[in-house]
């Protein structure tokens, strides 16, 4: 009974979750256009061959429950705003006659920044990039996967050789690509947990990405299920390729950041706050490390050295799935220098290893033991 009631109360906040996420995506449509759409009523069905669904004869989005209960919230919203789209195209767009994903749909798709093909059979964007193909940009990414899969060595300087390695490689390619101005497809994924507060190492890992692994991040609004309200998540965009690598830096780092915090915090004398301290170290610690090797001159890209290389395909990309755009600054708040310090030298020690589509393990023992 326990376990029933708490189902049903998470399928609640999912519900309400649904209803904030669509209100939030009306962000995009002007105010004319807006007037003659409708919140519809929101349901979750017991599907077993689609993932949801717009009814115009009861105004109701439905989706599958047992997507929505294993997914995450990343692809819950993708297939809302789909099916959003087709609300839009019927309300909006009076697209009665037209096959459903006609061009009016099609038009909703862009206007909502909707996926148009997250419906029946489909597999959620954040699983498909992890499915290789045979194209050149997943070679060279097999073979970044390979190098990182070499950081596995128990010699430090072997590890951070092949990490290095792995880095040189992407940003040649990277920069190839730019350079030549290629054509690129770029798609957009969450990266960690939408969450009501972020704290100060989280924006520093963001940064870390956007610098290094060839994507932008946009910190958007998303439903938080736990908390019943809406609040924020990073957004990365990107080839998929970058996607992959990009997605997999952030959860290795973060779970890394985490088992050293346990190791560092073993009495549980400090709080949350030296928590930051250290993250922050460690992502500062990292950093330094992937600088002193580009001044060193072994070998990194230029992209290791800061020169701006600017992806303009990736910036218009961007530009266009947000027009409207806030920046704000966050004040630093005080720090406890000891513990910045020695999160920094542990960070200086951090190598990215293992495959990029293979899972994510703890940090290295040393920091375990």
């Amino acid at each position: 009974m326990k376990n029933a009631q708490g189902l049903e109360c998470l399928e609640r906040r999912i519900l309400h979750g649904l209803s904030c996420e669509w209100d939030a995506a009306l962000w995009a449509v002007n105010a004319v256009l807006r007037k003659r759409i409708r919140k519809p009523l929101f349901a979750i069905r017991n599907f077993k061959n689609r993932l949801g669904y717009w009814s115009s004869e009861k105004r109701e989005i439905g989706l599958s429950r047992q997507f929505v209960l294993d997914h995450s919230w990343n692809d819950i919203r993708e297939v809302l705003l789909h099916e959003m789209a087709h609300q839009f195209a019927s309300e909006v767009s009076n697209a009665y006659q037209e096959p459903p994903h006609g061009h009016s749909f099609q038009n909703a798709c862009r206007i909502l920044k909707a996926n148009p093909k997250a419906s029946g059979t489909y597999v959620p964007f954040s699983q498909q990039i992890f499915q290789a193909s045979e194209c050149e940009s997943d070679k060279i990414r097999l073979r970044i996967q390979k190098l990182m899969a070499l950081a596995q060595s128990s010699n430090l300087f072997e590890a951070e050789a092949a990490m290095i390695k792995a880095h040189e490689l992407m940003a040649t390619y990277e920069i190839k690509q730019i350079v030549q101005n290629a054509p690129r497809e770029y798609f957009s994924i969450f990266v960690g947990k939408p969450a009501l507060k972020h704290f100060r190492e989280d924006y520093s890992l963001a940064l870390l990405l956007m610098d290094y692994y060839f994507v932008k991040g946009i910190w958007v609004g998303a439903y938080v299920v736990e908390k019943g309200k809406m609040g924020r998540v990073l957004e990365i965009s990107g080839t998929v390729q970058n996607l992959q690598i990009a997605s997999y830096v952030f959860d290795f780092i973060q779970q890394f950041i985490e088992s050293a915090w346990k190791k560092y915090n073993a009495g549980g004398e400090l709080n949350r706050y030296r928590k930051t301290d250290f993250s922050s170290g460690i992502l500062s610690g990292f950093r330094m490390k992937l600088e002193q090797e580009s001044q060193a001159g072994k070998g990194v890209s230029l992209s290791l050295s800061l020169v701006p290389i600017h992806d303009i395909q990736l910036k218009q990309y961007v530009e266009m799935r947000y027009p409207r755009v806030r920046t704000f600054l966050r004040k630093g708040g005080c720090c406890h220098s000891d513990v910045v310090l020695d999160g920094t030298e542990i960070g200086k020690t951090l190598v990215i290893r293992k495959g990029i589509s293979q899972p994510i393990f703890d940090v290295p023992p040393r920091y375990l033991e």
